[in-house]
C-alpha cells in the first residue's frame, strides 16, 4: 500500500503505527477517508493534515486490548472497526505469548482489509450477509493451540469453510512458521499471505460457487468437483505434481480451489507492492523490452492486468537484486508464465466487476455440467 505521512508533522509512517515516532502524536486510521488522523486538542479530537475535525473514536479492540489503530464513527451502534467486526473468536489471552502474536495477526488482517476496501469488494459479516441474503459472510476464528505447540503436532488447522477463516496462532510465531514453511515446501509462507489465500477461498464461494461463473472458472483452473481429499492425499503423499510454469506455487497444483486461492493471493501481493512503489514515487532507468521507463503512475487496484504485470517485472527483478546484494534469498522467487498471467487476468477482471456491483446471482438449484 502507499506510505501514509503523519497528518501532524508529515513524516512517513508505517500503516500499523499508533504513535508517530517523530512528533509523538497518537495516530489512527480512518478506512472511510483512507487517511491517517492524529489526536489533537488535548487528546479529544481526531484531525487530518488540514486541521479538519473528524467525528470518530477508536475501535473497541483498542480500548479493550490495545490491539487496533483503526477508527469508527462516534455515532452508531457498531463499536468495532471495519476489520475487527468480522472476528467471531479471539484467542485465549491468558497465555504469555498470545497477546503479542494476536497483535501481529490483527495487523496483517488490517492490511488485507485495506486492499479489499480499495478494491470495493463485498465484505459482509455473517450477520450482514444473512440479512442481505448474500451468504456466506466473512468471519474469523483466531485460536490458540497449546497442545500442538507443546507436542509439535498441530491440532488446529488454518483454513476456510463457508466464509469462516480459522487461523492457528502458531502462524504468528516466526520459528514455528519457518519450520512449517520448510517441511511443507512453501517458500512464501507469511501471515499476510495466509490471509490473502484463505480470503481467496471466500471470494470463490462468494463470487463463483453456485453461479454460472463457475463455467468460466473451470476453463482456466479445472473442475473443482474433483475429490479434494483424494487430491490432498496425492499432493502430500507423493509430492504432488510439482511446481510447473502453469501454477504460481506447488501448493496451487493440488486442486483447482487451491490454484484459485494461491493466484488470488499473488494478485494481492502484486497490487499492494506496486501501490507501495508508486507511493514513494520510485522510477527506474530504461528497462530492456520496455517502450517506456518503468514507473507506477496508475492505481494498481483499478488497473488492467497487462500494465500490472508489465510494471511489476522490472521492480521484482530489482527487489531480488537488492536481496542478493545483502546475502538474502530472492524476495520474489516466481516466474509469471502466459498461463499464470491468464489466471491473474481472470481474477482481476472478476474482482473489478465485483467492485462495481456486478456479481452473479446464486441459484440453489443451479448444477452446471
Amino acid at each position: 500500500m502507499k506510505p501514509y505521512p503523519c497528518p501532524n508533522c508529515g513524516r512517513p509512517t508505517h500503516f500499523e503505527v499508533r504513535v508517530c515516532p517523530n512528533c509523538a502524536f497518537t495516530l489512527g486510521y480512518d478506512p472511510d477517508s483512507d487517511l491517517l488522523l492524529f489526536l489533537g486538542d488535548n487528546a479529544t479530537t481526531w484531525r487530518d493534515s488540514g486541521g479538519e475535525a473528524h467525528d470518530l473514536v477508536v475501535c473497541a479492540n483498542n480500548n479493550d486490548y490495545q490491539i487496533c489503530n483503526w477508527l469508527v464513527p462516534a455515532t452508531g451502534e457498531q463499536p468495532l472497526c471495519r476489520a475487527c467486526r468480522h472476528n467471531r473468536t479471539i484467542p485465549d489471552l491468558t497465555a504469555p505469548t498470545v497477546p503479542e502474536r494476536w497483535a501481529r495477526i490483527e495487523a496483517a488482517k488490517r492490511r488485507l482489509f485495506h486492499t479489499l476496501l480499495r478494491l470495493r469488494l463485498p465484505i459482509e459479516t455473517q450477520a450482514e450477509a444473512e440479512a442481505n441474503g448474500t451468504t456466506p459472510g466473512l468471519t474469523f476464528d483466531f485460536l490458540y493451540d497449546p497442545v500442538g505447540e507443546e507436542t509439535g503436532t498441530v491440532q488446529i488447522t488454518t483454513g476456510h469453510e463457508n466464509g469462516l477463516v480459522t487461523l492457528n496462532l502458531i502462524e504468528a510465531d516466526d520459528v514455528q512458521r519457518e519450520r512449517m514453511r520448510t517441511s511443507l515446501g512453501e517458500p512464501y509462507r507469511t501471515l499476510l499471505g495466509h490471509f490473502r489465500h484463505e480470503v481467496g477461498h471466500y471470494y470463490f464461494a462468494r463470487l463463483i460457487e453456485g453461479t454460472a461463473e463457475v463455467l468460466n472458472f473451470r476453463r482456466l483452473f479445472g473442475d473443482e468437483r474433483m475429490s479434494y481429499e483424494e487430491a490432498k492425499s496425492k499432493h502430500y503423499g507423493d509430492g504432488g505434481s510439482g511446481w510447473s510454469t502453469d501454477y504460481v506455487s506447488a501448493y496451487a497444483t493440488m486442486h483447482p480451489w487451491e490454484d484459485f486461492a494461491e493466484t488470488f493471493a499473488h494478485l494481492m501481493h502484486i497490487m499492494d507492492a506496486l501501490a507501495t512503489i508508486g507511493g514513494f514515487g520510485m522510477r527506474m532507468t530504461q528497462w530492456p523490452g520496455h517502450e517506456e521507463q518503468p514507473s507506477v503512475d496508475f492505481d494498481p487496484y483499478a488497473a488492467e492486468t497487462g500494465p500490472l504485470v508489465a510494471e511489476w517485472g522490472p521492480f521484482a527483478f530489482a527487489e531480488n537484486a537488492i536481496n542478493r546484494s545483502m546475502g538474502q534469498p530472492d524476495l520474489y522467487p516466481f516466474h509469471l508464465s502466459e498461463t499464470i498471467v491468464a489466471k491473474l487476468d481472470y481474477i482481476n477482471r472478476l474482482l473489478q466487476r465485483a467492485g462495481q456491483g456486478d456479481i452473479a446471482s446464486k441459484d440453489p438449484q443451479y448444477r452446471p455440467e
